[in-house]
């Protein structure tokens, strides 16, 4: 007689693949959201581990008397209440490396898009207005000459710090300590950051910490030349604050993948015209998608045979 599959509970929405691989490989329970009312209460103990893309609280954890993993198909793991896995020695893995250059290629493109006005060319001549007024106009603001500083100097940042340096741009950064095997010059703030250059890009984790840290002080000091790029988490922008500094032109311009209230997109951020927006997307390959899934259900593989998880995150790891 086989062993039963271990159980695999899947709140809420969650990628294509990782549904398929987790009905395919374990036992699966998927209920429609984080909510362990949903769950049979004669199944509760037997869940072991969870597939999410959604926030898992320490009350919905406690509802699971058995559970040994939360494998998180993203790299932020915010959402996760990880002090308290962490206490109840849960095993919290998430998904890096393998969207690095995807997101980084993509910040690049934002950079450019934000200060060359690419997508709002592209629309001028697709409405006839270049065979009918003659050239876009010359944009005002260009990556030559910049100082780009990175907050945030993990993988992506880095994938994205090299990326500029082909384009010969200095780099900055702020991290919460520096680091001893980049060249690039480090600021032990964020203001500290925004007052020596003039492209920041933000690819901080969300959390506590990191929440409506680029705020009005940021914005001053970065300048009235200055660009913000974000592709971290939208809560790390204060918004108000941000439309502000756009409005006023505190700052020149901002190009933003993410947003505090996703989808849902302030209206005075879409009438402004120094902005270049973009739904999320900096990682949406099928592509990278397809990598992430298979790396957040190998890690529940590896850690439900015995094996070590592939990508704990620190919390966790040891």
């Amino acid at each position: 007689m086989t062993d039963p599959k271990p159980v695999i509970l899947i709140p809420g929405r969650i990628n294509d693949r990782v549904r398929a691989r987790v009905e395919a490989e374990f036992d699966c329970i998927s209920i429609a959201s984080a909510d362990a009312g949903l769950v049979d209460p004669a199944r509760r103990s037997a869940v072991v581990g969870i597939a999410a893309m959604t926030s898992i609280t320490a009350q919905f954890m406690d509802a699971f008397e058995n559970l040994a993993i939360i494998a998180n198909y993203g790299v932020g793991y915010d959402a996760v209440d990880i002090k308290h896995a962490a206490e109840r020695g849960i095993m919290v893995t998430n998904t890096p490396d393998v969207l690095s250059d995807e997101v980084a290629d993509t910040t690049i493109a934002l950079v450019l898009n934000t200060l060359r006005e690419f997508p709002k060319a592209e629309a001028y001549l697709r409405a006839g207005r270049w065979e009918s007024e003659g050239g876009y106009p010359l944009t005002s603001m260009t990556l030559r000459g910049r100082t780009a500083g990175i907050f945030g100097l993990g993988r992506i940042g880095l994938a994205i710090g090299r990326r500029l340096e082909g384009f010969g741009t200095p780099i900055h950064y702020h991290n919460r300590s520096q680091r001893n095997d980049v060249s690039y010059t480090y600021h032990d703030s964020l203001v500290g950051l925004a007052n020596a250059v003039d492209l920041l890009i933000c690819v901080v984790p969300g959390g506590a910490e990191t929440d409506k840290i680029i705020d009005h002080k940021v914005f001053e000091a970065l300048g009235e030349n200055g660009v913000l790029i974000n592709v971290g988490r939208g809560q790390s922008v204060d918004e108000p604050a941000l439309i502000k500094a756009l409005s006023q032109r505190t700052i020149a311009a901002a190009g933003l993948d993410v947003f505090a209230d996703e989808p849902r997109v302030p209206k005075a951020l879409l009438d402004l015209p120094n902005v270049c927006l973009l739904p999320h997307v900096a990682s949406a390959s099928i592509a990278t998608r397809n990598a992430m899934a298979d790396l957040c259900v190998d890690n529940l593989v590896a850690w439900l045979s015995g094996k070590p998880a592939i990508t704990a995150v620190p919390e966790t790891a040891s």
